[in-house]
């Protein structure tokens, strides 16, 4: 099998259970399995009772992004984040945008990509001019041995360090990257679990989960991503959901990114979302009591942009992934001295 080329890394987060099987705690599927046998991801196998990563060595995406592009907009504004990828995934989104390198395990049955040891990542996003390193593009949580080693030597080296995921960790995986983590932009797709069954091959409950833990357990800064699929996820009744979890389990300052979505992958027969709909889901968060609520994939907006939550000034002046102006100071309105939420602003 193409997985097996490069060598194996011992993985992190797993636990041998009766003979040569073993538990993955990594993801919330916690998949048991036998001897040669992969998990769900296909991209972790046991090997003699042990498992081990197939993908450290298999960087398929590299580059530094407008740390906007992530999106998080509280976060470092304005800087530039050294991006990187490895090929899978624990969900078959069938909207996926980057569905070649996630979906690369099943659709290819074969892993893709380059050696690059974590102290030439580092090397190259310093070089870069970046000020953290994003794992993005695919799931992190599945090459999370890449992610872990890589980031604590950015640590060491005056970096941040940010994950854009799908939500679907265990605890213990948010555990084991509180030390290095700072800053994370979540999935939130949809508030049925019939979504996440039929579009996306997974479940909602852990996600919801892993929002609340990061919330209430960590100081990783968090902002909220979902993709306004049309009529599939995009009823008041839905919108509302979503708003007031994210108020109630998370927090009001936890920006809200309601993003407009193109055909993609298997549903390339579907339209694009109506700019009404994506403007009604805005004033939703709002009327939930979001501080902060954006609209992506819409050039030109007005809600690009960061106002204050109290005077409503403009304090970081957006169109699309550019940062004209930031005149937060020291975290605050210069206006009227109110404190906005993030990292750092």
């Amino acid at each position: 099998m193409g997985q097996d080329r490069g060598h194996l890394k011992k993985a992190v987060l797993w636990q041998a259970e009766d003979g040569k099987k073993v538990r993955c705690s990594l993801c919330n599927w916690r998949c048991l399995i036998a001897e040669g046998g992969l998990g769900r991801c296909h991209v972790r196998k046991n090997v003699g009772g042990v498992l081990y990563s197939l993908n450290y060595d298999k960087l398929c995406a590299a580059g530094a992004d407008p740390i906007e592009k992530k999106p998080l907009f509280h976060f470092q504004p304005g800087s530039k984040s050294f991006s990187i990828a490895t090929p899978g995934c624990n969900f078959q989104c069938v909207f996926c945008q980057n569905w070649q390198i996630s979906q690369m395990p099943y659709t290819q049955n074969d892993l893709e990509g380059s050696e690059y040891s974590p102290e030439h990542i580092v090397e190259v996003a310093i070089q870069s001019g970046c000020k953290s390193i994003a794992y993005t593009y695919t799931e992190p949580t599945i090459f999370m041995e890449l992610c872990s080693e890589t980031a604590l030597l950015a640590k060491q080296r005056g970096l941040s360090n940010v994950f854009v995921s799908n939500g679907f960790m265990t605890t213990e995986a948010i555990d084991f990257a509180k030390p290095w983590l700072d800053g994370i932009n979540i999935d939130l797709k949809a508030f049925t679990e019939s979504y996440y069954r039929d579009l996306c091959k997974a479940k909602l409950k852990p996600v919801l989960e892993t929002i609340s833990y990061i919330a209430q357990k960590t100081d990783i800064w968090m902002e909220i991503t979902t993709l306004i699929v049309p009529g599939k996820n995009d009823s008041d009744d839905e919108l509302r959901s979503i708003a007031e979890f994210i108020a109630k389990e998370a927090s009001i300052d936890v920006p809200w990114h309601i993003s407009r979505f193109y055909p993609q992958y298997k549903m390339n027969d579907a339209h694009p979302t109506d700019e009404v709909a994506l403007e009604r889901a805005y004033d939703i968060g709002k009327e939930a009591g979001l501080r902060y609520v954006y609209l992506g994939n819409l050039l030109g907006s007005r809600a690009e942009s960061t106002y204050c939550h109290s005077c409503g000034a403009l304090l970081i002046d957006r169109t699309g992934y550019q940062v004209h102006q930031n005149l937060i100071d020291d975290g605050r309105c210069p206006q009227c001295n109110a404190e906005i939420a993030g990292f750092g602003l």
